[in-house]
């Protein structure tokens, strides 16, 4: 969430940078008139509380003095202010429970240098490696949706008997294909990120750190019973592992990866391709996070965005960089790139990693500070997450890609270590 003082100190600064995104301002406006409101009662609560303890004091002495009426009078007076101050506790509290829903659901402000654009259409395309329509075969143009039929190593009609629509089961070659995909993911960062294995199943308040909640609660899959949630992605726990903790600003940054499955509902799907891979409820994935200073968060923003490119890279896939606008960022989103690898059979650009930047906007929401090397008050910390690798779309893509003319599906170089001796998907 954005900082309340911010907001107080540079409402015209906040509201332009929002401005950029394309969205209505007049949640900051309510919250600067509640914060208004807020400070005025904190005044005159303290004021109260202030006349509350001299009374006391007063009907102590007057007692003493023995002057009864008197003692009960300033008595009387009292309690008409606790009362008050009761009702005006009430009432700060109530505020604050706006504020806090407001802040919950204003956008996070972009980069300065992140391009301004009011749709996905706008997203500058960075740059293109690999690509050449020309070189692909019509045994490279057929989707994988069809090719996993033909091999038996997509099976998509089953999981659906299984699980119900928009779910799908990986077998034989494929099955191999998924692990070894984030195998190779989590091979190619061990060097630096801690490999970790959180749950997949979090608290309300680990979702609202975040910000997947409350604005996307319809997209996650809940279990009211518990109060659980199954995870969207492993960025999710991976952002509260230092919750409400202060870490020493000479480990900065932190950097974590995880293997893990993301669940999501897809509410908005309806209308969209879900064929094949494409899109899916479940599916596992590599996820890439790290706290970091506001000084060291610009380097590591292009490491994670250089990592997840070298590993499509290395698996010899067609691919481009894009960066996200400031009208198609999420809402926690400083600044996002994009990397799509191109999938011949779909003819299609898949999104396959997305690399962010959040400022201070999730840690804000959930109390991770750090302590400055060189002292002073504690900060809070930075955070930034990225897909290392996203198993669906780039098991489309190299399905497509690895097709062979004589049949059968080639086992990209990367991936030959965790094929346990085979080259082919046959």
């Amino acid at each position: 969430m954005l900082d309340i003082r911010r907001i107080r100190t540079e409402p015209d600064a906040v509201k332009a940078a929002l401005g950029r995104r394309g969205i209505d301002t007049s949640d900051v406006d309510r919250v600067l008139e509640l914060d208004a409101r807020w400070r005025s009662l904190g005044t005159e609560r303290d004021e109260l509380r202030n006349r509350i303890k001299g009374l006391s004091k007063q009907v102590g002495a007057l007692h003493r003095d023995g002057k009864a009426d008197e003692a009960a009078a300033a008595q009387a007076e009292s309690r008409e202010l606790g009362d008050r101050e009761r009702a005006l506790a009430e009432e700060t509290a109530a505020i604050e429970a706006e504020i806090r829903g407001l802040l919950l659901v204003i956008p996070n402000l972009p980069h300065p240098d992140a391009p301004d654009g009011a749709s996905d259409a706008d997203n500058p395309e960075l740059r293109v490696v690999g690509l050449d329509r020309d070189a692909y075969g019509p045994h490279q143009r057929i989707p994988h949706w069809e090719l996993g039929e033909r091999y038996g190593i997509l099976d998509n009609e089953r999981a659906v008997k299984i699980s119900g629509a928009m779910f799908t089961m990986q077998r034989k070659g494929g099955a191999t294909l998924a692990r070894a995909l984030c195998q190779l993911a989590l091979d190619r960062n061990a060097d630096t990120f801690e490999e970790v294995r959180p749950p997949s199943l979090v608290l309300s308040e680990t979702l609202t750190a975040t910000g997947q909640l409350p604005k996307f609660a319809d997209d996650a899959y809940a279990i009211e019973r518990d109060d659980l949630w199954a995870i969207p992605t492993a960025e999710v726990p991976l952002t509260s592992i230092h919750r409400d903790e202060v870490i020493e600003g000479a480990d900065l940054p932190l950097r974590f990866m995880a293997h893990s499955p993301s669940y999501r509902r897809e509410a908005g799907s309806a209308g969209r391709d879900t064929r094949g891979m494409l899109r899916t409820h479940e599916f596992d994935k590599v996820e890439l996070f790290a706290y970091a200073t506001p000084e060291q968060a610009p380097a590591v923003l292009d490491d994670m965005v250089a990592r997840a490119e070298g590993t499509i890279a290395a698996l010899g896939l067609a691919y481009r960089v894009i960066e996200i606008c400031t009208g198609d960022m999420g809402q926690s989103h400083h600044r996002s790139f994009d990397i799509e690898a191109y999938a011949p059979g779909c003819d299609q650009w898949l999104e396959v990693s997305s690399v962010s930047w959040f400022s201070d906007y999730q840690a804000r929401r959930g109390n991770i500070r750090y302590r400055p090397v060189g002292g002073g008050a504690n900060q809070i910390v930075h955070t930034l997450n990225g897909s290392a690798l996203a198993v669906p779309r780039v098991w489309a893509a190299v399905v497509e890609t690895y097709h062979r003319a004589d049949g059968g599906i080639d086992v990209p170089e990367a991936l030959l270590p965790y094929f346990r001796g085979a080259d082919r998907i046959a």
